[in-house]
């Protein structure tokens, strides 16, 4: 691929950054006898502050499987540096569902999907104070509120406002995270000031593969939107989307993307096939629990001390493998997603069990 020059958003330093990338960019450290990095090597680089380089991702992405583990004893030591065996929950809560105008080819809620799902406009306070609720008593350290649309409207983010300084004086610790499309500054300070931890907002693949999933918004108004939340002071819920009918280069791309953002959380996805989404149509490629976990593996050794969080599609795609997740992932929703089921609670929590991990200690109720 040719030299790639783009203006990027150094979001952690507050400044923007011209930077030139190699998209090739050659690894002159030592190797296996066939080439691809020794991953305890690797993980020894990451630890003392050395950055992932496109070629070191691919070489990730496209190891046998039977270095599977070695990759994740890797991964799990650079986890452990910054996360010990602790494991973040997370509760969602679909505040807002369906009638979005934009053109997300992988979204049930978007205007071009003929999914089945529910549809309605923003719920109740006393809805979005049950999600609360349901937050503390599944042990979350999160509550996220979703709303779908390009943008929250005015109304939109007069309910949120109205709703987190009761949530916050009822669940002391529980952290508020809101997704809620495209934001200006104006919005971005306005959640800040109502007490928003976090704001989610996903890049979801590369530069590159991204006209390929939705034209009706950019890469960079995703960007933009960053920008505007790294701003107000509120931290950054950033990740993406695998098994979209990518190239292994765009997940690469995409977790260095990320690294250079220094997103504090980073969600990552499996594609879940919804019948009525036209990327379900397309038909892309089956994941497979070996790839989905190098895919964390990456993610992990990019983005080295985020809150990483295997997200939508783990149960589906990781099956039986899913406990190996969180050798790399330190969170993990707890409960269903926007408009998919996720597994009962109580197999979360016996699985964090079994894996003699514990649970990052909870909010409390006042």
């Amino acid at each position: 691929m040719a030299k790639q020059r783009a203006i990027r958003y150094n979001l952690g330093m507050d400044t923007l950054q011209s930077t030139t990338r190699l998209t090739t960019h050659s690894t002159a450290h030592s190797s296996s006898t066939d080439g691809r990095p020794s991953w305890h090597e690797l993980a020894d680089r990451v630890l003392q502050g050395q950055q992932l380089t496109s070629d070191e991702g691919l070489a990730i992405l496209s190891s046998p499987d039977e270095e599977l583990l070695d990759l994740l004893a890797a991964a799990y030591r650079v986890r452990r540096r910054w996360w010990g065996n602790q494991v973040r929950l997370n509760f969602l809560i679909n505040a807002k569902s369906g009638a979005c105008a934009e053109d997300c080819a992988y979204c049930s809620q978007s205007r071009v999907s003929k999914a089945d799902i529910p549809r309605y406009a923003m719920l109740p306070p006393e809805q979005i104070l049950d999600g609360a609720r349901a937050a503390f008593e599944r042990r979350a350290k999160t509550f996220c509120i979703v709303t779908s649309g390009r943008s929250p409207t005015r109304r939109d983010i007069d309910v949120i406002s109205d709703m987190i300084p009761q949530i916050k004086q009822q669940y002391d610790g529980l952290e508020i995270c809101v997704a809620s499309g495209l934001l200006g500054q104006e919005q971005a300070q306005r959640l800040k000031a109502c007490g928003v931890d976090r704001v989610n907002h996903n890049l979801n693949t590369s530069r590159r593969f991204y006209p390929q999933i939705c034209t009706t918004h950019t890469f960079q108004d995703r960007l933009d939107t960053l920008w505007a939340v790294r701003h107000a002071g509120m931290e950054i819920c950033s990740g993406g989307i695998v098994g979209m009918g990518e190239d292994d280069a765009d997940v690469v791309e995409l977790a260095l993307e990320l690294g250079n953002l220094g997103v504090e959380a980073l969600p990552v996805n499996f594609f879940t096939a919804i019948e009525g989404t036209p990327l379900t149509a397309a038909n892309p490629k089956k994941l497979t629990p070996h790839y989905c976990l190098k895919a964390l593996a990456l993610f992990r050794l990019a983005n080295p001390r985020c809150d990483l969080r295997a997200a939508a599609g783990r149960e589906l795609h990781l099956r039986s493998l899913q406990p190996l997740a969180l050798y790399a992932a330190n969170s993990m929703f707890v409960g269903d997603y926007l408009t998919t089921k996720g597994q009962p609670p109580s197999e979360d929590y016996r699985m964090i069990e079994d894996l003699g991990f514990e649970v990052v200690e909870e909010a409390l109720e006042r």
